[in-house]
């Protein structure tokens, strides 16, 4: 333990997702030791997202203004939308450039345990959007994980009256994987998305 600033720096850096103590420690100390311009630039760059990054009031990924640049973007379709959990997914999906629909950015997924059920995401909004009649397909792209699936489902429950196309991404293995490291579950989705050559 360290007293003053420098432990105040490790408490607060180690409350972040995925930084454990000694990463925490490590990063402090890697602030002490930093050029004090590179430091006030870290410090500008966290206060402006404070203050001009909010969420696009239309599908709810980061934006600097009412809309994000998605959104804004009038060349994309507006029948296709596709359902993510989280900004970050809007932009792994962005990098392959393969989708040029809009987005839906739910906000997480449920998840019981942590005491997140549908009221807690922006269910109610996606289904507002398409109550307007002009999406043909919704893409439901969650976290292959129990509570991207539980999410999936709760949603191609919802929307099945609404006589939208709902499909999910698909899942398997991994290009350059190998077949012996590969989970049952990977294994079993990789053999029902088979397709012909």
């Amino acid at each position: 333990m360290y007293e003053g600033a420098i432990q105040d720096l490790i408490d607060e850096l180690g409350r972040l997702p995925g930084v454990g103590p000694k990463s925490a420690q490590r990063i402090a100390f890697h602030v002490l030791s930093a050029d004090p311009a590179d430091v006030t630039r870290l410090a500008n760059s966290l206060r402006r997202v404070k203050e001009l990054v909010r969420f696009c009031t239309t599908c709810f990924n980061v934006a600097e203004s009412e809309q994000c640049r998605v959104c804004r973007d009038t060349r994309r379709s507006n029948e296709v939308i596709c359902v993510v959990e989280e900004p970050k997914d809007v932009v792994a999906i962005e990098r392959t450039g393969e989708f040029r629909g809009r987005y839906h950015v739910l906000g997480g997924a449920i998840n019981p345990l942590e005491g997140v059920g549908p009221d807690n995401l922006r269910i109610r909004e996606l289904l507002i959007r398409l109550g307007a009649g002009e999406v043909k397909e919704l893409i439901l792209a969650t976290d292959p994980n129990t509570e991207g699936e539980a999410t999936a489902t709760y949603l191609a429950i919802m929307v099945k009256p609404m006589g939208i196309a709902v499909t999910r991404l698909a899942s398997g293995l991994p290009v350059g994987g190998d077949l012996e490291y590969a989970d049952e579950i990977t294994l079993g989705r990789a053999f029902e998305g088979r397709r012909a050559v």
